[in-house]
């Protein structure tokens, strides 16, 4: 049963996915004792402004995980986990190497690595698709292949490609993806492979770093490459860096996280 709000909840602003000359992605990650109302959490995350607000209950050895973004419940998102892992291993359990969330997307493992963080997500192989007129449309380069699994993936030939993407919003914002967006991804300059994440509908068109996509964009780029371990950077304006290797039904995500804010929202 949903608690009654408290005065006053603790939040942490965080970059994940970080690196030299990278900005990263924010969320907000919000440790609760006791789980608000669905319209508390979703009115927050509005309040919060970031693409991501990732809020934890303890239980037992492990927390509980849900992400909202300003508009909806996600399904997965993978820079909040990163970020919400983060605050468990440097605020609440620095002693800890490792924190195991219970997600609706089933148990997700968070552990320091390498002075980084490594992640571990369900891997969400994409198959070939017909491209919605919608985003068709709302495209100014078109892409060479169309695969989806959760999100649509739209394979592009080079890295300039990536960069000079450009969305006609009115148009793409015809159609509805629910937790859903839109990868465009080509191979990398300096890296294995690039990418850019819309998602129609939403406050925040592009996301800055989008770790769920690569669920899909690691065991694509691999198959293709003949690796399991990928080197990716997303384009967006505030870009982010992550080390991929696709491991059986999952993908290791790793990257770096910072904290950059601490303190507490006041709640009616």
């Amino acid at each position: 049963m949903p608690a009654s709000s408290p005065s006053e909840l603790p939040v942490f602003r965080v970059d994940a996915f970080v690196a030299k000359g990278f900005l990263g992605n924010v969320a907000c990650v919000m440790p609760l004792t006791e789980w608000l109302d669905d319209e508390e959490l979703l009115r927050i995350a509005a309040a919060n402004g970031v693409p991501e607000t990732a809020y934890t209950v303890k239980s037992g050895s492990e927390y509980q995980l849900r992400w909202f973004t300003p508009d909806i419940e996600m399904d997965l998102c993978g820079h909040a986990t990163l970020a919400a892992g983060h605050i468990v291993l440097s605020e609440l359990e620095p002693g800890s190497d490792s924190v195991t969330f219970s997600s609706v997307s089933g148990p997700l493992k968070v552990r320091r690595k390498d002075g980084k963080y490594a992640m571990r997500l369900p891997l969400r192989a994409p198959e070939p698709a017909a491209l919605p007129a919608a985003i068709r449309d709302a495209l100014n380069i078109q892409p060479m292949e169309v695969l989806k699994a959760r999100d649509y993936v739209l394979v592009y030939d080079n890295q300039d490609d990536i960069a000079n993407i450009a969305i006609d919003r009115p148009v793409f914002d015809q159609i509805n993806l629910g937790t859903g967006g839109v990868i465009v991804t080509a191979p990398g300059i300096s890296c294995d492979f690039v990418s850019r994440f819309f998602t129609p509908q939403a406050t925040i068109l592009e996301d800055p770093v989008t770790g769920s996509a690569h669920c899909s964009l690691a065991p694509y780029w691999a198959k293709l490459m003949g690796r399991n371990h990928l080197h990716a950077r997303q384009l967006s304006a505030e870009g982010g860096e992550l080390h991929c290797t696709v491991l059986g039904e999952t993908v290791e995500i790793m990257g770096a996280a910072q904290t950059s804010e601490r303190g507490h929202l006041a709640v009616n």
